[in-house]
């Protein structure tokens, strides 16, 4: 008995280095390697945000024609009143987002569950006065063609409920709104891959697979 539990922690120790080693390999690998930022009065800039764990992206509200509060509305926040200038979007496991507020909320099965893909996600988004307020932020400028890719790919994610509108769910607080969402998390799939691929589909260089934060933030 003794035998096979050391068998089994020595293929978990083997499996998870590779994992890592993957990782590492595929936050360093480019997607988009020749993609070059726009000049200042060509561009819309947006921003990268990590909390150590977790990544987003930062998008204003209204940029280029385009006025995100007509998708992501301020009816929804519980004061309309409060809404950003800025939508801060993520995405993630539907029960670890809802069951986790704080990570001294985490809870070992939530946290399986997501790792193993519970099969539902959200789209989190919080609204965000000033870029000031996320002193971790960093700017990407991107090309108006890609602005408008990427917001239209992150919209994309938002489940349609039959008014025609993301279907909404309470957030944490009076600043942000989780949204039923499209795909699924898992090990492979995380929220910082989710970063990391909604940049690389618009043409903007990014890892080639983030599933950690690190690995998102580092191109920038």
């Amino acid at each position: 008995m003794k035998s096979w539990f050391k068998h089994i922690g020595l293929a978990f120790a083997a499996l998870s280095a590779t994992y890592f080693v993957a990782a590492l390999i595929g936050s360093l690998l480019p997607a988009n390697n020749g993609w070059q930022a726009p000049p200042e009065g060509e561009s819309v800039t947006i921003h990268i945000v990590s909390n150590g764990y977790h990544t987003g992206l930062l998008l204003p509200a209204s940029a280029d024609g385009i006025d995100l509060s007509l998708t992501f509305r301020p009816t929804d926040l519980p004061d309309p009143d409060l809404a950003g200038n800025f939508l801060l979007f993520g995405w993630g496991d539907r029960d670890f987002y809802l069951e986790t507020e704080t990570w001294a909320d985490v809870k070992p099965g939530t946290a399986v569950t997501a790792l193993f893909g519970s099969g539902q996600s959200l789209l989190h988004v919080d609204h965000v006065q000033a870029v000031a307020e996320l002193p971790g932020a960093k700017p990407i400028r991107v090309s108006r063609a890609e602005y408008r890719k990427l917001v239209a790919d992150i919209s994309s994610f938002a489940t349609l409920g039959p008014d025609g509108y993301p279907i909404r769910q309470p957030g944490y607080g009076s600043l942000d709104v989780f949204y039923e969402a499209k795909g699924r998390y898992s090990l492979f799939t995380t929220c910082n891959v989710w970063t990391s691929d909604r940049l690389a589909a618009a043409g903007v260089k990014a890892g080639a697979w983030t599933p950690f934060s690190g690995g998102a933030m580092w191109w920038y």
